[in-house]
């Protein structure tokens, strides 16, 4: 009978050291009475050199809600009779820290009396390795393939996200240049709101929006009574983005009379409203955009030299969608999402052949025509994924569009009226469509039809 109990004692023992988790026990004299492998391995005590002390031999960090009294009487596990896992700190024998969870619970006898406590720490150093590794992917990953809400992978993009990142620890005046549809606002958000300044106001202007007039007192402000309308004065754009960023979008577009009155806003850093000869002080980072190549325009006398390398001071180019082409389809996915959250559908992924097709596609319009065509997609689809059948006609069909853009030229550098004429035609006068294709604004092409006395309803046409 005593060489069966031996034997099951020494059968036990073995399980023990088998458990990938550490596990000693303790008397009632709060002896340490056995040490298993694991313990060995995590403290770096050998079973010899722990048993018979005391657990204070691990400096546990937290002793089931309060420091370790290295005295058995005072153990809490012993009035509680168990404890549930609680992560703490154990000092290893060579001095260093090691994240563990800890658990423990009174041993009772036959009789229900309490004999002694059984503790488990299982070792959370490679777990938390592995959460350390996680946390830095998803960062990298944030870093690399989106700032803002700017997606891309591609190597175009990613001296994009480097020259976004230097560019937000500068006060120096900023010239996005790209095609329509590329993301040139997000990249001036991003900029601010990566930067120094980022609790600052940050003002965007749409200068093509504007007749030069109302472009001005939108810009610099006006006094009371400056001109026919003006009841009270006015703080204008440049004022709001004091100590923050102004966004100068379509910068191209500006006037010889706003461009002068530009640059003396950069040179002087101060401005007059409309109607008053007060200067004021502003305490601005300019930030301009444009869809234009403004070496061309200087050369031809549209836009002034000395403000072109006052705003060029750190240039950034979005390249087109279709140098980037592998970065449609994580376009594409984050596009997906974003339809699903807004209109609470469950759409998974989009189809080989679909895939194929936007891949293919020219995209005059860019990035801005690619979620369009995905918002398209989502009103026709009916299935969890998007079809080819669900895209616009002209990504199925692209082969038959009247104007293609490539990386060399520019559809809209030699438009004439009677080309213009053809186009509103083709597109049944839908000038969003006339856009998208020509990889222009709306508002371009509505200024297009203006200087060429154009009817905006194909009236006479």
């Amino acid at each position: 009978m005593k060489k069966q109990h031996l034997w099951d004692a020494g059968f036990l023992n073995q399980i023990i050291d088998t458990m990938a988790n550490g596990l000693f026990t303790m008397n009632l004299s709060g002896e340490i009475t056995s040490w298993n492998k694991a313990m060995e391995g995590i403290s770096g005590y050998t079973s010899r050199e722990a048993l018979g002390k005391t657990c204070s031999l691990l400096q546990c960090s937290r002793c089931f809600g309060k420091k370790c009294p290295a005295n058995i009487n005072y153990c809490g596990v012993l009035e509680k009779r168990n404890t549930g896992p609680k992560e703490c700190l154990v000092k290893h024998k060579n001095g260093h820290l090691i994240s563990v969870i800890k658990t423990a619970r009174a041993i009772k006898d036959k009789e229900g009396i309490v004999v002694g406590v059984v503790e488990s720490l299982a070792d959370l150093t490679e777990l938390n390795t592995i959460r350390k590794k996680i946390a830095e992917a998803e960062r990298r990953l944030g870093e690399t393939f989106r700032l803002g809400n700017i997606i891309g992978k591609s190597a175009r993009m990613q001296e994009v996200f480097k020259a976004i990142q230097m560019a937000s620890e500068s006060r120096a005046n900023i010239l996005i240049q790209g095609e329509s549809g590329t993301g040139k606002e997000l990249v001036a958000m991003a900029i601010h709101y990566n930067g120094f300044n980022a609790d600052a106001p940050l003002v965007t202007v749409n200068c093509s929006a504007l007749s030069e007039t109302l472009l001005e007192s939108e810009l610099f402000g006006h006094s009371k009574g400056a001109f026919t309308g003006a009841h009270k004065d006015r703080m204008g754009r440049f004022e709001q983005a004091h100590h923050g960023t102004i966004f100068l979008d379509e910068i191209g577009e500006l006037t010889p009379y706003i461009q002068v009155k530009l640059l003396r806003v950069i040179q002087e850093r101060e401005i007059e409203r409309v109607g008053e000869s007060k200067q004021r002080k502003i305490d601005i980072r300019i930030i301009a955009a444009t869809h234009q190549n403004l070496v061309d325009l200087t050369n031809m006398g549209k836009f002034r030299e000395d403000l072109f390398y006052r705003l060029k001071v750190f240039p950034i180019t979005i390249p087109p969608l279709r140098e980037r082409r592998e970065d449609i389809p994580l376009l594409v996915s984050h596009f997906i999402d974003k339809g699903n959250k807004r209109e609470k559908r469950k759409i998974k992924k989009i189809s080989q052949e679909g895939l194929r097709a936007l891949l293919e596609y020219p995209w005059p319009g860019n990035v801005r025509e690619l979620e369009n065509a995905i918002e398209h997609a989502f009103v026709l689809c009916r299935a969890d994924q998007i079809d080819l059948r669900d895209l616009p006609v002209e990504i199925r069909n692209h082969t038959h569009q009247t104007v293609e853009t490539t990386p060399r030229t520019n559809p809209a550098r030699n438009l004439t009226r009677e080309a213009l004429l053809e186009l509103l035609n083709q597109c049944d006068w839908n000038k969003a469509e006339v856009a998208r294709r020509m990889g222009k604004s709306r508002t371009a092409i509505w200024k297009y039809m203006k200087k060429w006395e154009i009817p905006l309803k194909g009236e006479n046409k």
